[in-house]
């Protein structure tokens, strides 16, 4: 098997570029004093799901977090007063993560940082066309 030049190149492109913005989010995240991406995405995620809540194993995926990793960054969100662990009523030895009044302003006050950054580091970068295109292209190597 014959790995060519473009594969690698189109490689380290699509992971230098990645870890780039993403240091460029974390800092934005920083400067605002605010939490990192990960409680952003988990608070979506939260939020998303409704007042029922999600269930923790069910977040993993969303995260791509280990499960020890998912399960301490929620016990740092429920110290920090913006989810809550409900007991499910299907099975009381789970439980869901709720998202607290707190939690949605937070997550608020973290979009306003982050679609700045989306918009300074995307799309003012990419024509809406261009977007379009790297959407479908990512999308095929999922």
């Amino acid at each position: 098997m014959t790995i060519e030049k473009e594969t690698t190149q189109a490689w380290q492109n699509l992971h230098i570029t990645s870890r780039t913005l993403i240091e460029q989010v974390e800092a934005a995240f920083k400067q605002a004093d605010l939490p990192s991406l990960s409680w952003y995405d988990a608070l979506w995620e939260i939020e998303k799901a409704g007042g029922e809540g999600i269930r923790p194993n069910a977040l993993i995926p969303q995260l791509l977090l280990p499960q020890y990793q998912t399960s301490r960054l929620l016990d740092r969100m429920v110290t920090a007063g913006l989810i809550d662990r409900v007991v499910c009523d299907e099975d009381r030895r789970g439980c869901r993560a709720v998202i607290t009044e707190s939690g949605k302003e937070m997550r608020a006050r973290m979009w306003a940082t982050y679609k700045t950054c989306l918009d300074r580091l995307v799309q003012k970068k990419l024509g809406k066309d261009d977007r379009v295109t790297l959407t479908q292209l990512l999308q095929k190597l999922r």
